[in-house]
């Protein structure tokens, strides 16, 4: 059998750079070499390579994080090279890296998700405002960021300024949204337009994390994860049926994975990744694993879903 020629993207020029190196070194150690000829590519200094290598690539996985990779812009450049890619193309990549439109596309498709202000960074910020409105606790978060980076939880008034302005730093959008304490769960979809749902991860953070931030993500031991998580049939469907909602409000394909808070009986919807981390021991391929995935296999899937979502593509080239 004739190996695909794929192309393996990974750094970029985010400040998730080292994440998505990390990741690309672990998605090639896992690559079937039976299968695959592969080429990496880093887009902070490569671009001009993978262009002038495009017509001997059948396809490419995006293993990256953040602004300008995550957000629409890689894909936009592939989809001009024709190269098929795994996972959502322009339009979701960017709809869901936003978490101001995110949002917005939740609230149309009546998706539960906390109650939420938003500001650009020329806007009159009164936080007195802000607090009479949604109340305290608050979460800030730049709109276009991952990882949570430049996100913080704010108790009171007075680290209010501080939190706005560290959210500034990563973009010139922020959102505020009403801070709700529960139990944190993520669930992955996988497929194109046959979508199905994968177990359900319970997450706790470790000792010194109030939440899922970068640290609990990427250190090892800092956070447990559970796969199934401890909740009844009835949450984990409603969990599950949430995560393929959210997908489709988003206009996503191949796969993603959306986070929760339970607070309760009671499910919020907090953002969806399209593009989640993809070490052996990331969630998702720890969600898939449980369904019966290895992360070899996992790999293989996605490329086979980007072949197949690249042919509707054909129907708008004239040429």
């Amino acid at each position: 059998m004739k190996k695909i020629r794929l192309a393996l993207l990974s750094g970029g020029v985010s400040s998730e750079r080292e994440v998505s190196l990390n990741s690309g070194r672990q998605v090639l150690e896992a690559l079937d070499k039976n299968k695959y000829d592969i080429t990496g590519y880093d887009p902070k200094t490569d671009l001009k390579q993978l262009v002038m290598d495009a017509d001997k690539i059948d396809a490419a996985l995006i293993i990256l994080h953040g602004p300008f990779g995550e957000d629409g812009t890689v894909q936009g450049l592939l989809d001009l090279l024709d190269i098929p890619y795994q996972g959502a193309g322009v339009l979701g990549s960017s709809m869901a890296m936003n978490k101001l439109v995110a949002k917005r596309l939740y609230d149309g498709a009546q998706i539960p998700t906390p109650p939420y202000l938003s500001f650009f960074i020329k806007d009159d910020i009164k936080t007195s405002d802000i607090i009479d409105t949604l109340g305290l606790p608050l979460v800030v978060k730049p709109a276009c960021a991952g990882s949570s980076m430049g996100m913080t939880i704010v108790k009171n008034e007075n680290t209010l300024d501080a939190a706005i302005t560290l959210g500034f730093k990563h973009d010139d959008c922020i959102v505020i949204e009403k801070y709700i304490k529960g139990i944190e769960l993520t669930c992955g979809v996988l497929g194109n337009d046959d979508l199905k749902a994968l177990p359900v991860i319970e997450i706790i953070p470790g000792e010194g994390h109030e939440y899922f931030d970068y640290t609990a993500k990427y250190v090892a031991g800092e956070t447990q994860e559970i796969c199934p998580a401890r909740i009844d049939d009835t949450t984990t469907r409603n969990v599950q049926q949430l995560a393929i909602q959210a997908h489709r409000a988003l206009f996503l394909k191949g796969y993603s994975r959306t986070d929760f808070i339970l607070f309760g009986n009671e499910l919020t919807v907090l953002e969806t990744n399209t593009i989640p981390g993809m070490t052996a021991t990331s969630l998702f391929p720890q969600s898939a694993q449980a369904a019966g995935y290895s992360f070899s296999r996992l790999l293989d899937e996605l490329i086979q879903l980007s072949v197949q979502e690249h042919e509707k593509l054909k129907l708008r080239r004239s040429v």
